[in-house]
């Protein structure tokens, strides 16, 4: 079918945001252990690693996180290495800062990405963009990909005041574009976020897995329909 609106998530479906994230953290701790003696560059990465994973499984903690990317950063490398034996908050913080710098340059547009956006637009289909996060690095990637044109819609959880999957997020974007939910089609990589609480309203869900590593097993979530990139849509 022919959607007569489009919801996007920004972040992992049409930027990729998370592709960089184990090399820039193995070039961090690298950089770290050289100037450490004692201090194991893989201890430190498998340390931030599972600190990391625990941090941001916590709904509460992912909300916070995101209004603030860098202290996130700071707590999840202070306790990684308090983990392996070095309480050193200054190391802490000049590694988090570090990391932070080395995503913000590497994000990037999926291939496609912005052709695909082109298109559905010109085909008049009204596109709304909602992205969770603070409003600063939030409208820095929209601006630096020169994303807003394609869309008639953006809502940043730091300007809207709400994120995914709170529904009020869902239904702005409704009433903005003047769709009804049952002729929108909502589309990201977040299984709670981009599908089920959307569907839960009536949207079309269209699971984006880049990785191409299918459902998990323990999901509950049933997209409408699984592409492996945006470029799919057409």
């Amino acid at each position: 079918m022919t959607p007569g609106a489009i919801l996007l998530d920004l972040d992992d479906t049409i930027l990729n945001f998370s592709g960089s994230v184990e090399p820039a953290w193995r070039a961090i701790c690298a950089r770290a252990a050289a100037g450490a003696p004692g201090l194991d560059p893989e201890s430190l990465y498998h340390a931030i690693d599972r600190v990391r994973t625990w941090y941001w499984a916590d709904p509460k903690k992912h909300k916070e996180g995101r209004a603030d990317l860098r202290a996130a950063s700071r707590r999840i490398v202070y306790e990684a290495l308090v983990s392996v034996g070095f309480d050193a908050p200054d190391l802490a913080k000049e590694m988090a800062e570090s990391y932070r710098d080395l995503r913000e340059r590497a994000v990037e547009l999926f291939p496609g990405a912005a052709d695909t956006l082109a298109e559905l637009k010109s085909r008049g289909i009204p596109l709304a963009l909602l992205t969770n996060g603070n409003a600063v690095d939030q409208r820095a990637k929209i601006q630096r990909f020169n994303l807003a044109p394609y869309f008639e819609c953006i809502i940043i959880e730091g300007e809207f005041g709400a994120g995914k999957p709170d529904p009020r997020v869902y239904r702005a974007a409704l009433d903005t574009l003047r769709v009804g939910p049952e002729a929108t089609w909502s589309v990201g990589d977040n299984l709670e976020w981009d599908i089920a609480a959307p569907q839960r309203l009536g949207l079309f869900g269209v699971w984006v897995d880049a990785a191409g590593g299918g459902l998990p097993q323990d999901t509950g979530v049933c997209p409408d329909r699984i592409v492996r990139s945006i470029r799919e849509l057409l």
